[in-house]
């Protein structure tokens, strides 16, 4: 029996880790399609320029405030059972914001859907890092994971497009019927789970509650940035709040016997400097992809529909993740895989500074599809790196860590570019001319951030692994990767 490391998958191995992708799938394409159908929903509700944008916000500030608080709930009180009840909560708060009738009961249901999200997410990832052995079999379930949840974002544009022309309550329905048919194939296929028993120690609810409240409060102050002009002491207010409440939360953390956090996972270099990179990536990747969003429908005059489709090339990812990445690892590391994707980034927004009021699309592709190929590149082996040397307690949070720098990161990203598209505009004579320039300005927000992130990464190619070889490898023939994901 061949003992050589292998990333082939069983038949059992492949329906679980699609049901697990349809999660991330569901979650990526619910935020595209809420984006595009937004001025539909403006116009229908008779929502304020502010109430609309609380509709997209609100799902952020419920995801990024509870996704630490969700990663270690799926290690402490079952990983089955987080990701089942809050997918139920998710397809539950979906259908309700459907049948809304007022800008508050949207935004209510939006908040809600985020904090599901913030459970389900990370406790769907530790599924995977927990079921698959760890060595290239894991390694290509989190490339394909991270690929499908990006092909998701890229999917739902279009999708959205198309059910926003059918009415705006079917963005929120549809996700209602995939969310139905994941959960009914989860019950079947989700590996087993023993009851956890009760901490020894209780559970850290101060630490918690501080968290919770800490993530809350910076998300908010992230998210005012985008309007610096509304009440600048409320937004340093949050921000000033948010670091006090951090404060108290590793005090707490310090002295509690059975902490939410062991503070000392953070001493794992590795992974630090993965979820840092992460929250530059993806903060760069959505404050680019807002800016083009804006100056093809602002400025050119392109419809929802027409954008989406031309930014479905961005999407190359969910094709060049699963193939193409996996094969990259394996030969020259994670860390050369990472560098490489910060490096076509930095090289794909720069393309775009110069861009011009009449750039055709053939002018724009290359930037598209060279964004995408860096995403591919980058977010599969970020999620392994950040993953990959924590031990499997501790799985789901490592997980919700991840996906609280990256939503910070996205946060970040289009808020920065927001505020500095803001200031630059603020001070043109409101030209065409002079608006092109203010989107040249923000631009620049995601070329430095790819560059920083691209020193961060590059940190960690002294310690990248020979290629060809799998740190933690085990055994993997066809019947033991059978044998390893329960039925």
């Amino acid at each position: 029996m061949s003992t050589v490391p292998t990333a082939r998958l069983s038949g059992r191995a492949w329906a679980l880790l699609l049901v697990l992708c349809g999660t991330i799938f569901l979650e990526g394409g619910d935020v595209a399609m809420l984006a595009v159908a937004i001025p539909d929903i403006r116009a229908d509700l008779g929502l304020t320029t502010g109430t609309a944008a609380w509709v997209m916000s609100g799902y952020v500030l419920g995801y990024a405030g509870f996704t630490l608080l969700g990663g270690r709930a799926a290690d402490l009180l079952g990983r089955r059972r987080m990701f089942l009840t809050w997918l139920g909560v998710f397809m539950l708060f979906s259908m309700l914001g459907g049948f809304t009738t007022e800008g508050w009961m949207l935004v209510v249901a939006r908040f809600v859907t985020g904090v599901a999200a913030a459970f389900m997410t990370p406790a769907a990832m530790s599924i995977i890092t927990t079921s698959y052995p760890a060595g290239p079999q894991r390694d290509r379930a989190l490339l394909v994971f991270a690929g499908v949840g990006a092909g998701g974002f890229s999917t739902g544009l279009v999708i959205g497009g198309l059910l926003t022309e059918l009415g705006w309550r079917w963005v929120f329905f549809a996700p209602v019927f995939l969310a139905g048919a994941i959960l009914l194939a989860a019950f079947r296929l989700l590996p087993a789970e023993a009851y956890p028993a009760p901490a020894r120690h209780g559970y850290d609810l101060a630490g918690a509650a501080s968290a919770a409240a800490a993530m809350l409060l910076l998300a908010y102050g992230i998210l005012r940035l985008e309007h610096p002009g509304e009440g600048i002491g409320l937004t340093l207010g949050a921000f000033a709040a948010g670091l006090a409440l951090v404060a108290v939360f590793i005090l707490i953390e310090r002295r509690a016997e059975a902490p939410l956090v062991r503070l000392a996972i953070f001493r794992k270099t590795a992974m630090v400097r993965a979820q840092v990179a992460a929250l530059l990536f993806l903060g760069a990747f959505f404050g680019f992809q807002f800016v083009v969003t804006l100056y093809l429908q602002e400025l050119r005059g392109w419809s929802s529909l027409q954008t989406a489709i031309a930014l479905i090339a961005m999407g190359c990812d969910a094709v060049l993740a699963p193939v193409l990445t996996p094969r990259l690892v394996s030969r020259y590391g994670n860390a050369r895989v990472i560098f490489g994707g910060f490096v076509l980034a930095i090289v794909a927004y720069g393309l775009f500074l110069p861009v011009g009021m009449d750039w055709s699309y053939a002018a724009m592709f290359p930037t598209l599809i060279i964004a995408g190929t860096a995403f591919a590149l980058a977010y599969g082996p970020l999620t392994i790196a950040a993953t990959g040397s924590v031990a499997e307690e501790e799985q789901g949070l490592a997980g919700g860590l991840l996906y609280t720098f990256t939503q910070f990161g996205s946060a970040v990203g289009i808020s920065a570019v927001t505020a500095v598209y803001g200031f630059a505009a603020a001070g043109a004579d409101g030209s065409p001319g002079a608006v092109l320039d203010a989107y040249r300005t923000a631009l620049a927000i995601p070329v430095a951030m790819v560059l920083l992130g691209a020193g961060v990464s590059a940190l960690g190619l002294r310690s990248a692994r020979p290629a060809g070889r799998w740190k933690g490898a085990v055994p993997a023939t066809h019947d033991e990767i059978s044998d390893s994901v329960p039925g």
